[in-house]
């Protein structure tokens, strides 16, 4: 048998039917685990209110809200670290199923859980508790799916993968935007606090469950089944193998990870909020143009991913920030003076914030296959976790001083961007 893995054995093949149906497979589950994770971020003002004491000073509640919130984040590098570590000893699609049926079931739950006025104290435990687990399970899929889909198509298309799975997840964000937006339509606000706020969370588990199930047609990594034929499996604990040996690939991945974390987190889950405060837009209108820049971002994800494997993620990174810094900044500038420029403007936006899809590519590449899970699960989590939860606060600090605080911090890291670009571009070459 030949030394060479499996997928790189033949590098030109075209992807074919089953390729698609891993890829398609894999994004579905990503979009479903993504929106089970998200889903309380829309409900968390009714969900603070209905789980902690009534009495409680309203920033107190929101605080406790969102803390147990941040919980999730906090739980996914602990989650991906220990999931990665049996991925690269046992096998990518066991963890793979593993990360959705922990997804799932705590989402399931928390569509039933008694609220404070039924059981007191143990309601926001039990919830934060759910919230832990559900971080936990978004820590391993992330990375596993990247990893997962990166190993079953040939080299030349590992960009079009990663893009395609990264729009999955934010699609995810998305449907969770839609779905919140439908019960808000459909109930009024006395219904949606009694029980409709619990249909997304059931919904959520439901179709988590089915993700589980349509999971099983998958098959391990052919990169993963040659290595354990081989017996080239890690001979020790893989996360040590790569804080010794591959420190250059955890910085990168950590500072392309902070591009991606302000990108979604700045642009898309901060701006609706900014756009009301600031811009003084309706709910509903700055909701609808989120909505538009998920789309167009979904497809820049792939866009990205596909250019990638084409002239290589340096050059893609340089051009993709540098017209994200642009746009960014415009839509922030000139909102004030031309309110009817927000549809377009955040669209495009939207858009090259999908110059993210061009991170997985550098990650997986990044890391050898026989640590490549826990390499990438290490970086991916722990600078997701420090910067995803930095960020609103920096740029909440930034916003005290200017308006501009939103557009401050994208351009910053487009800068950071397009340096790094700049750097795989001349090791391209």
């Amino acid at each position: 048998m030949s030394s060479v893995p499996a997928s790189s054995a033949q590098p030109s093949r075209p992807l074919t039917r089953n390729d698609y149906k891993t890829l398609s497979l894999s994004a579905l589950g990503g979009a479903l685990e993504f929106y089970d994770f998200i889903i309380f971020v829309f409900f968390a003002t009714v969900v603070g209110k209905l789980f902690f004491p009534v009495d409680m000073p309203e920033w107190l509640r929101m605080m406790q809200t969102f803390g147990i919130f941040a919980a999730g984040y906090l739980a996914r590098p602990l989650g991906g670290i220990i999931m990665a570590h049996f991925g690269d000893l046992l096998g990518r699609k066991k963890m793979f199923t593993l990360s959705i049926f922990m997804m799932a079931v705590p989402t399931l739950i928390m569509g039933l859980l008694p609220t404070y006025a039924q059981i007191g104290l143990w309601a926001p435990v039990l919830l934060l508790l759910m919230r832990i687990i559900q971080g936990a399970a978004i820590g391993g899929e992330v990375p596993g799916a990247w990893v997962f889909v990166s190993e079953h198509v040939p080299p030349r298309h590992i960009g079009y993968a990663c893009g395609t799975l990264t729009s999955g997840l934010t699609a995810g964000i998305l449907l969770g935007s839609l779905v919140a937006t439908a019960i808000n339509t459909l109930y009024s606000p006395e219904q949606v606090s009694d029980y409709a706020w619990r249909i997304p969370f059931l919904l959520g588990g439901v179709f988590g469950l089915l993700s589980v199930y349509l999971r099983r047609w998958l098959h391990e990594t052919p990169i993963f089944a040659e290595m354990q034929q081989r017996k080239t499996l890690a001979a020790e604990l893989p996360l040590r193998a790569v804080l010794r040996d591959h420190r250059g690939a955890i910085v990168l991945s950590m500072l392309l990870t902070w591009l991606l974390s302000a990108g979604v987190v700045v642009v898309i889950l901060m701006t609706p909020t900014v756009l009301q405060t600031v811009y003084h837009f309706s709910p509903t209108v700055a909701l609808q143009a989120n909505s538009l820049a998920i789309v167009t971002l979904s497809l820049g994800c792939i866009a990205s991913g596909a250019l990638a494997d084409r002239f290589g993620a340096g050059r893609v990174l340089i051009s993709g920030c540098a017209l994200l810094l642009a746009t960014s900044w415009t839509l922030y500038h000139s909102l004030m003076a031309h309110p009817d420029w927000l549809f377009p403007l955040y669209a495009l936006t939207g858009l090259f914030v999908g110059t993210i899809g061009v991170v997985p590519y550098v990650m997986v590449k990044a890391f050898p296959p026989v640590v490549r899970f826990s390499g990438l699960s290490f970086s991916y989590n722990v600078a997701y976790a420090v910067f995803g939860g930095l960020t609103p606060l920096a740029v909440s600090l930034l916003m005290k001083e200017s308006p501009m605080g939103p557009a401050y911090y994208v351009a910053a890291l487009c800068v950071m961007g397009m340096v790094v670009g700049g750097y795989l571009w001349k090791r391209a070459r």
